[in-house]
């Protein structure tokens, strides 16, 4: 292939151990990801899968741990050592329903099997160190079987629920001061989240949800410590909270809020009238929170687990649907624009990723601007992003006057015409 855009390949890797003894990375201990997937931080990868059904748990975890092993390689001194601690953030919001088997609610979050495989391949270059972080849901877990998959290899989970008095000690969290709030001053993740040594994986799953598509950027949410974890039900989290939030919260969160809010308004984005329960300004109020995160935050990679989507709410109403693809990229708001359109969507039409822009946390809310390519067998194929059948994953995100409740957004956005 021809030109800097063609070049593709894979790194030999060197012969691979099975189990928690692997090979110890490369010199001094280090391993990395694939070095073109980090000479190429903007760029989103496809990967499809070949998986036959949503219960096809052999070449589920088949194709987590073939993939580990294709973008986990051994690495030079300027790697990530082995002792470091791996945070390992899933979507683990598995539900149940009076009303529906177990298995029709198999996709409201990351495929356990995928997970699990992504895990032995992370093992095999000599991790040993695994923390499973989730805030949310402690109580179903193990629904889909997380909690056997993290006993069996020996990852530690967190405790979710704190008492008050938690927060002045710091039990078992991390404090991270925001640069630029707009909500948020300072946020508490569970720990070993931003531990200086500590490197984390963010695996999604492709789902709807009431902020369109839940994506690797609302995964992180997940990392926070409840109840600061609760982004979406507007102010009565924000001037409403409890007392003891109420010092790390913005001393003019109302003015710059609604500076914000009344702004979008008038330049005419899409939805801005939508009678919702969860409405404009709960996702005005989500998007920020969400950028105050984000900018505490270091991912070393995100996925989106696609083998199988869902649409819906995230939760007990929705339907699942054979994708058979993986996403992955550095930066996690290219990825999910990718997701997004993928997933029936318009992303200019989605607050998150204009305000991102706005804040100068993303580069882009235009999903023709990212690189695309195939993962094939440890190579990286340029393709376009219309290479690529799309699911529609319909969801219930700021319903227009006259609209079904569950929806597409995709109204026509020029990207040409509208600058953030």
């Amino acid at each position: 292939m021809a030109g800097a855009a063609a070049v593709v390949g894979a790194v030999p890797s060197a012969p691979r151990t099975e189990g928690r003894d692997g090979l110890p990375g490369g010199p001094a201990g280090h391993f990395s990801v694939h070095p073109f997937i980090e000479a190429n931080p903007k760029a989103v990868f496809i990967r499809r899968t070949k998986v036959a059904h949503k219960f096809d748990n052999e070449r589920k975890l088949d194709e987590g741990l073939s993939l580990a092993r294709e973008i986990f390689v051994p690495s030079d001194a300027t790697g990530i050592p082995i002792s470091h601690k791996i945070v390992l953030k899933p979507n683990v919001c598995s539900v149940t329903s009076k009303d529906r088997p177990t298995e029709d609610m198999w996709g409201t979050g990351t495929d356990p099997q995928f997970y699990e495989g992504m895990v032995m391949g992370l093992k095999e270059v000599g991790l040993k160190d695994f923390t499973f972080v989730e805030a949310n849901n402690y109580h179903q877990w193990n629904v889909r079987g997380f909690v056997d998959i993290n006993e069996r290899h020996g990852i530690k989970m967190n405790e979710c629920e704190r008492r008050v008095r938690n927060f002045d000690e710091g039990y078992q969290m991390n404090w991270t001061k925001v640069p630029d709030p707009v909500v948020y001053t300072h946020v508490p993740h569970y720990t070993p989240v931003n531990d200086k040594d500590s490197w984390m994986l963010n695996i999604a799953k492709w789902k709807a949800h009431g902020m369109c598509l839940t994506q690797s950027v609302k995964n992180e949410q997940g990392l926070v410590v409840k109840p600061y974890v609760r982004f979406c039900p507007g102010w009565n989290m924000v001037t409403g909270a409890p007392d003891f939030m109420q010092p790390n919260v913005h001393a003019k969160v109302e003015e710059r809020v609604n500076k914000y809010f009344d702004n979008h308004r008038k330049l005419g984005y899409a939805r801005y009238d939508s009678p919702a329960r969860l409405g404009p300004m709960h996702q005005e109020i989500w998007a920020h929170k969400t950028c105050d995160n984000q900018q505490t935050l270091k991912t070393g990679l995100s996925m989106i687990e696609g083998i199988y989507g869902r649409d819906g709410n995230g939760f007990q109403i929705g339907n699942d649907y054979m994708a058979n693809m993986v996403m992955f990229s550095k930066d996690k708001f290219r990825l999910d624009l990718v997701g997004l359109w993928l997933g029936g969507h318009e992303p200019g039409n989605i607050n998150l990723y204009r305000i991102a822009k706005e804040r100068g946390l993303s580069d882009t809310f235009n999903p023709w601007e990212v690189p695309i390519y195939e993962w094939v067998d440890g190579e990286a194929m340029p393709r376009k992003l219309t290479d690529f059948e799309r699911t529609p994953l319909i969801t219930y995100y700021l319903q227009n006057k006259g609209e079904p409740e569950y929806h597409l957004v995709d109204e026509p956005f020029d990207y040409d015409k509208v600058k953030v």
